[in-house]
């Protein structure tokens, strides 16, 4: 592929909701282009973005990719994205990446959730947005009901561009609302056609729509139509480019990506309307003291470029993906990783089409490329020329929902386990893990059950390690209620030496993490040397609870008296006998069991409130409050126990159809109600 400039390049990310047909619309594309001898499709798994094992056996996008697409001396570079909420940390990277949003549409399913999710991502990082409304081919399709919803759910700005014209029930001829002009797709190729009667009021309706919306852009534009003056091809070009890259107007196109019907006035319009990298790839960045400092593209300034994507291989490598902000990435150069401190040699520079390479060489400003073998780089970090230190906003990863212990199918190897998933994790950030040394588990965090089903697939196909998930275990606790005294008496004759300790000791509840010590021994009952040896005793001690073994807290104990042997005592006898005391005492004082409690924040729609407090009720969980959040979405604040909220995510995401969200933290411990404590005190013991 030749070099272009920034004023040719177009980053554009393909999102919106699974399904609907982004890989399908990227293949087109890349067909239409010749960037691909054939049209391949998802469900034949021989798409160019969908080259993952994963994605090929499962039929979906489950993570990012890049494709370029050459179309009349424009470079576009496409970051399919992918639509399953559960590979949101991936559709991140993507939009990170992008200066602009196309957001495909099915024709049968109107508008959806991924749908409100992708434009208000787009919205979140300033990028250009256009809707492209994908098979209308389908019996079932129905664009202007499609396009009445865009309009009554994004406003006005929602602009028709290219639009069917349906007759006998059949979409065979699309109007291009820009050229003012019609083809025809019966035969397959386009046939430019005369326009169909504009009396039809519905066409009319729409051709007003869009001179409206280049009135609006400019004030000359506006004198020009009020007068009644018609505007020419060029004017209507030239008024709706201004309107989508100041946020104005959101255009729609439609066509059939399968069939390939649309896809060239599509191509077209993309590149007449939305931004190229010269005009909206430039970002504000950060110096070393925190200073804003101004990025612009230009090819001949200091280098300053994202890693926003990693691809971690065992057999490929590892390729970072890099879109070059300022100046160029190029091979053989030297550049700064701002997060580590360490200079990189950048190696081989290639062009990535799915998992295919192209060499490359050079990334300049506004383009995207990936480097091979940068192996201390990771995702989000910043690699800038040593003359000019500037750090670039990161990319934001959506929390994970679901956390689950992971259990490796062969005993041993846990270690491989651990390996293999920080392998993964440098190509998906979004997953969390950590070994849990009080429960003795590897926890697995994601964003849903389909997150961490794919990880264990990696896990397998790529380093041969087999596990499992099951629900992870929780850490209670264990305290007392009431105090008691109770003497620990150790002694032990032995040929030699014999071992005395004697301890009186008074444990009562108290409000601490653990164990509160203190001493009230008086005439020397026990000599000073040995307070030490108790209070280790008991330190240990409290690590098992009497009931189910797990840690004591809130546990004051006082040694107030005792006798001990001038032979025969020592620290050791003094640890056991306050091990013994413990042990005595602690199930005369009334234990219970304690539960984590978690604080949650739920941002849910108004129409699932009853359904999402109702289900906290179920778990047990207590809502505090509620605050609007805006555009008919709550956050409810609830406490809950940690126990019943493992599988919470999988609710929401289903109550909601992915709309709502939430995040937790530790609250605090509370006695656990005596029929799940009853329960939970027979599990350990059976285990």
């Amino acid at each position: 592929m030749k070099a272009y400039s920034a004023k040719q390049i177009y980053n554009i990310v393909l999102a919106g909701h699974s399904g609907a047909g982004k890989t399908s619309v990227a293949e087109a594309m890349l067909r239409l282009s010749g960037a691909t001898n054939r049209l391949g499709k998802v469900s034949d798994g021989n798409t160019v973005c969908d080259y993952d094992p994963e994605e090929i056996r499962r039929g979906v996008s489950v993570g990012m990719a890049v494709a370029p697409v050459e179309w009349k001396n424009k470079k576009l570079n496409l970051l399919d994205a992918p639509g399953l909420f559960d590979f949101a940390g991936a559709a991140a990277e993507a939009m990170r990446a992008a200066d602009s949003a196309l957001i495909i549409v099915s024709g049968k399913d109107s508008v959806c959730v991924g749908t409100e999710k992708a434009v208000a991502a787009a919205e979140k990082r300033g990028l250009a947005k256009a809707f492209f409304v994908n098979g209308l081919c389908d019996e079932s399709a129905r664009f202007y009901h499609v396009f009445e919803d865009l309009k009554a759910k994004f406003g006005p700005t929602v602009c028709p561009v290219v639009v069917p014209y349906i007759e006998d029930g059949q979409a065979n001829v699309y109007i291009n609302l820009l050229a003012y002009k019609a083809f025809d797709y019966s035969n397959g190729a386009p046939v430019e056609v005369p326009m169909p009667d504009m009396g039809d009021h519905r066409l009319a309706g729409l051709r007003t729509a869009i001179c409206e919306a280049v009135a609006e852009t400019d004030d000359e534009m506006f004198e020009k139509y009020f007068s009644g003056e018609e505007f020419t091809p060029e004017e209507v070009i030239v008024g709706v480019s201004k309107g989508v890259k100041s946020g104005a107007i959101i255009p729609v196109f439609c066509g059939d990506a399968l069939l390939m019907r649309g896809m060239e006035q599509f191509l077209d319009g993309l590149t007449w309307l939305l931004p190229t990298a010269a005009d909206k790839a430039g970002e504000i960045g950060a110096d070393i003291d925190g200073e804003p400092v101004d990025l612009s593209v230009n090819e001949d300034a200091a280098t300053a470029a994202l890693c926003f994507k990693t691809i971690a291989d065992p057999f490929v490598g590892k390729v970072s993906f890099l879109k070059c902000i300022a100046g160029k990435v190029r091979q053989d150069d030297s550049l700064l990783d701002m997060r580590t401190g360490n200079t990189e040699k950048i190696g081989k520079v290639v062009l990535m089409r799915g998992k295919k390479q192209e060499d490359m060489r050079v990334i300049p400003a506004g383009d995207i490329g990936a480097v091979l073998k940068l192996s201390n780089v990771a995702t989000g970090d910043t690699l800038c020329a040593p003359t000019r230190k500037v750090t670039l906003d990161g990319i934001e990863y959506p929390a994970p929902s679901l956390r689950m212990a992971i259990l490796p199918q062969t005993k041993g190897e846990e270690d491989k386990v651990a390996q293999s998933i920080a392998k993964l994790m440098e190509e998906d950030p979004s997953i969390r893990f950590e070994n849990n040394t009080e429960t003795h588990q590897l926890l697995l965090s994601g964003l849903g059950e389909q997150h961490l089903d794919v990880v264990l697939a990696k896990m397998r196909d790529r380093y041969n390690v087999q596990a499992s998930l099951a629900a992870p275990k929780i850490a209670y606790r264990e305290t007392i209620r009431k105090s008691v005294k109770v003497q620990g008496r150790h002694k032990k004759q032995t040929g030699g030496h014999g071992q005395f300790g004697d301890v009186w000791i008074e444990f009562s509840p108290c409000d601490s993490e653990g164990l509160e010590f203190d001493v009230q021994v008086v005439g020397g009952s026990v000599p000073k040397n040995y307070f030490p040896a108790v209070e280790k005793g008991l330190r240990e001690s409290i690590q098992k609870g009497p009931l189910a073994g797990y840690p004591m807290v809130g546990l004051h104990a006082t040694l107030y008296d005792g006798s001990y042997h001038p032979v025969d005592s020592s620290e050791m006898a003094f640890k056991t006998a306050a091990s013994i005391a413990y042990k005595n005492g602690v199930s005369q004082a009334d234990p219970v069991l304690l539960e984590p409690i978690d604080t949650v924040q739920i941002t849910v729609p108004d129409t699932n409130m009853g359904d999402v407090m109702g289900e906290i009720n179920k778990r047990r969980g207590r809502v505090l409050g509620m605050t609007p959040s805006g555009d008919g979405v709550q956050t409810i604040e609830a406490e809950a126990p940690e126990a019943e909220m493992t599988d919470f995510g999988v609710f929401l995401s289903q109550c909601t159809q992915g709309r709502g969200s939430f995040l937790t933290s530790f609250a605090r411990y509370e006695q656990c109600p005596s029929q799940v404590s009853e329960k939970i005190i027979a599990a350990a013991k059976a285990e």
